[in-house]
């Protein structure tokens, strides 16, 4: 019986290691595609139950220096980070000191809109706040100082929301950012000192650094990324700080190790918490097999996580490239682990678009739309691949009549949606074109009036 149960051992474990070899063998296969599209430089790993099955790194971390990508690179992990300001907002919770109901203004008063009182902790957290992006056309160009948490929130109070707290759901960093703000009040202690002492000190996470990444330069990746003109650039110009919506620096095997603490142990919250959570809620409901995941992202750096929680199954991808190539590839390698064949690679969407329109013109554009932009980040509206592109034309370009005829397809495509008759009407305005301009300006004011840009530019244009 001894030797027999022996012998059935070894056949398993024979077959899981034929049944690895031959995930790692499909998984090469896949990210090939990518590598030879020109759009993947990065790392992938895979585990189950915490023990990697598939490691590697792939092409440059820096392309000035040639320097490769290794396992131990670290990476911008962009909106990871909010995971990690949900949890310590979670902890406070639990603790007494923070209700998800409170209103935003117990806590940072001053806000200009009315309802920015009806905001909760709770909106900010399922961005259903109604604050917009904090990233305007010339954050960049801020100092440092005013790059900051708490100069970001200051900007904030003066801001109109796009819509009634509650009402409706809209990504939000600027949300996350006044989370952070919420916790350096409750708790006395800067966000980053929250952040370490609560996750990255109890997890032992010795490759997370948050916000001090001074004699780490020959371990940090570079980011690239393909302008809307299709030329290769750097993305450090902009790359923001950390902040509490994105900015940590990981690695892989780090962010595993938190993402899987998050999901299975009571470290970071406990089984009681854990039980009143709407999201673990959730997680109780999720078929087996199936995956949830994290995901972040901006020019230059993508990061993906899915885990199937009922396997303890991770897969990880970062990419020191564009988004959403690591989603697309971890959601590939998903794929694989189901017995599916993925589709192959196409290149980014916006490049898309501007090859069909500079060959076949607006019209075919318009008619292959879907087609073209299938690959696009299923979570962002797709009208700011065309508002992207025209505005390349428009200024960096100089590119008038493109820009228009771009502008002018994005309303034909999204009619309802006010920023693409504000782009229309400043791109009309450049041209000399005032009378169509106002005209623009005025749709994009009857679908949201208390958009600032078109106000200011209807006011100009009118004098």
């Amino acid at each position: 019986m001894l030797i027999g149960c022996k012998n059935k051992e070894n056949k398993q474990e024979l077959a899981n290691k034929e049944d690895s070899a031959e995930l790692s063998k499909n998984i090469e296969a896949v990210v090939q595609d990518y590598i030879d599209l020109g759009i993947f430089s990065g790392i992938i790993l895979v585990a189950e139950k915490g023990n990697i099955q598939f490691h590697k790194a792939y092409g440059l971390a820096n392309r000035e220096t040639k320097a490769p990508n290794t396992i131990n690179t670290l990476f911008d992990i962009g909106s990871m980070n909010k995971t990690f300001t949900s949890i310590v907002v979670k902890q406070l919770v639990a603790e007494g000191k923070l209700n998800l109901d409170d209103k935003l203004t117990q806590y940072i008063p001053g806000f200009k809109d009315p309802n920015a009182n009806k905001i909760t902790i709770n909106h900010l957290l399922n961005h259903e706040s109604g604050f917009a992006d904090y990233h305007t056309r010339n954050y960049f160009d801020l100092p440092l100082n005013e790059r900051k948490l708490n100069a970001i929130v200051e900007r904030a109070k003066s801001y109109d929301l796009n819509f009634e707290p509650g009402t409706e759901q809209d990504y939000s960093n600027l949300g996350y950012v006044i989370l952070g703000a919420v916790i350096e009040k409750v708790s006395g202690k800067s966000y980053f000192d929250n952040v370490n002492e609560r996750i990255v000190k109890p997890l032992n996470l010795k490759n997370t650094y948050l916000n001090d990444f001074s004699g780490l330069e020959n371990r940090i990746a570079h980011g690239y990324y393909y302008t809307p003109l299709g030329e290769l650039d750097e993305s450090a110009p902009l790359q923001d700080i950390p902040n509490p919506d994105g900015g940590f620096l990981s690695t892989t095997e780090d962010i595993m190790t938190f993402y899987r603490s998050y999901y299975y142990d009571d470290l970071l919250l406990s089984e009681e918490a854990k039980s009143n959570d709407s999201f673990f809620n959730y997680l109780k409901e999720l078929p087996d097999g199936k995956a949830t995941g994290s995901a972040g992202g901006f020019e230059g750096f993508n990061t993906a996580l899915y885990q199937v929680v009922s396997n303890d199954f991770t897969i990880i991808v970062f990419a020191n490239m564009d988004e959403p190539v690591a989603e697309h590839i971890a959601l590939d390698i998903l794929a694989l682990t189901r017995g599916e064949t993925p589709n192959k690679p196409q290149a980014p969407a916006i490049q898309n678009v501007r090859e069909a329109f500079n060959k076949n013109g607006a019209d075919f554009v318009k008619a292959n739309f879907e087609e073209l932009t299938i690959n696009f980040h299923p979570k962002d509206p797709k009208d700011i691949i065309i508002n992207a592109l025209g505005y390349a034309y428009l200024y960096e370009a100089n590119d008038v009549d493109k820009a228009i005829k771009l502008f002018k397809l994005n309303t034909q495509l999204f009619p309802d949606i006010a920023n693409c008759w504000d782009s229309y009407g400043e791109a009309l305005a450049e041209s000399g074109k005032k009378e169509e301009a106002i005209k623009a300006y005025e749709k994009a004011l009857t679908i949201r009036p208390n958009l600032e840009s078109a106000k200011n530019a209807l006011k100009d244009l009118k004098k």
